[in-house]
């Protein structure tokens, strides 16, 4: 492996982080707060997988590209509410330099392809672009609709967004969605309802704090942008998978995994123990069957074996899929500190045994990048 290479890549995706303290004017469907740009990008992920089930998978692998890379130059440029006044123009400008400087941070034949995607959802000239479009403005009317209480400055602007606004794209690319949109949630077909049902409840798993911080230990990240950023991992180091490896469904795997911790919680890696253990995959497995049954028949048993599969880590691609989900924490922790390795007296020993092993199983040369740091810094 390059490991010039590799680095290079693990740069781009600690920048990436910061999209987590970009502040949405959109909130949390239980009004808690504000969302951040990185758990809405997290959303609207799911929301393709959710909403557009009929998309092939070449399809849907640029849609789902699209939508993890296109709010990445809010990092510089920051949110835009659609019903406050801005220079269009100006924003544009902004946009561009801050995905100039971002995409740099990528090796030079990597950083131009993902530039190339972000690039195509902004002119919405292919019909993935239109499709990622659509799920990008019709998540935040959800959420206005799903919320409770609801609030009246939220729903006069969800109102004005699909009588005249940019969500009207929708009523052309998904009609039926939009009527289901556009009428509050209260018409439109048993499959559309029942969609809309699960990305609302999914939208809790924004309220689910982990062990880990933000890379700027400024607070504990988040399972749903945790989830958005395993799956812009997969994105940007899936060229280093093991043969055989089907980076796609990696992917959805990382945008489903931790959706359980809605009804389970997170157990922090380093506070499982072995009594434990059996307790909490009986509760995951329950809640895994709640909300994967909140979909149709025929959508949700799909998604619930691929879930079943990446906890199970018998795959190729469960295994990649792990290893991603161990090796992202430890590279936050030698970011932020070690702020969560300090809370449970964290010894080098026990990172190579819980968070090693299975990196190593996977991807070994992950492995052998990162572990010479943790050393280092655990002593």
């Amino acid at each position: 492996m390059d490991h010039d290479r590799l680095s290079r890549q693990l740069d781009f995706l600690r920048e990436a982080d910061r999209l987590k303290s970009v502040t949405r004017a959109s909130t949390l469907t239980d009004q808690s707060r504000q969302e951040n740009s990185a758990e809405h990008s997290w959303q609207a992920a799911l929301g393709a997988l959710i909403w557009l089930p009929e998309v092939e998978t070449a399809e849907m692998d640029r849609i789902l590209a699209m939508l993890l890379l296109h709010d990445l130059v809010e990092i510089d440029a920051g949110d835009q509410p659609i019903d406050l006044p801005h220079d269009a123009a100006a924003l544009a400008q902004a946009e561009r330099a801050a995905a100039d400087r971002l995409f740099a941070l990528l090796p030079e034949d990597q950083g131009p392809a993902l530039r190339a995607l972000w690039e195509e959802f902004e002119v919405m000239q292919s019909e993935a672009a239109l499709l990622a479009k659509t799920i990008d403005y019709a998540i935040p009317v959800l959420q206005v609709w799903a919320a409770d209480p609801r609030r009246d400055d939220h729903e006069a602007i969800a109102r004005d967004n699909t009588t005249t606004g940019r969500a009207r794209l929708i009523a052309r690319t998904r009609p039926a969605l939009f009527d289901h949109l556009h009428r509050e949630l209260a018409s439109g077909t048993p499959a559309i309802t029942a969609r809309s049902a699960f990305l609302a409840e999914a939208d809790r798993l924004k309220g689910v704090s982990r062990a880990t911080t933000l890379c700027d230990a400024s607070r504990h990240e988040n399972s749903a942008e945790h989830s958005w950023h395993l799956a812009l991992f997969a994105l940007v180091l899936g060229e280093h998978a093991p043969e055989g490896v089907s980076v796609s469904r990696v992917i959805r795997m990382l945008l489903l995994h931790d959706l359980v911790e809605i009804d389970a919680g997170d157990v922090p890696i380093y506070a499982q123990t072995t009594e434990g253990q059996a307790e909490t995959e009986a509760a995951e497995q329950a809640a895994a069957e709640r909300l994967f049954g909140l979909l149709p028949a025929g959508e949700g048993a799909p998604l619930l074996a691929l879930w079943q599969e990446f906890e199970g880590a018998q795959t190729p691609d469960a295994q990649f899929a792990k290893a991603l989900d161990r090796f992202q924490p430890p590279l936050q922790n030698l970011a932020s500190g070690g702020v969560s390795w300090k809370a449970h007296d964290v010894t080098f020993e026990m990172v190579e045994a819980r968070v090693g092993a299975p990196i190593a199983r996977s991807m070994p040369a992950f492995w052998d990048h990162i572990a010479p740091q943790i050393r280092a810094f655990l002593g």
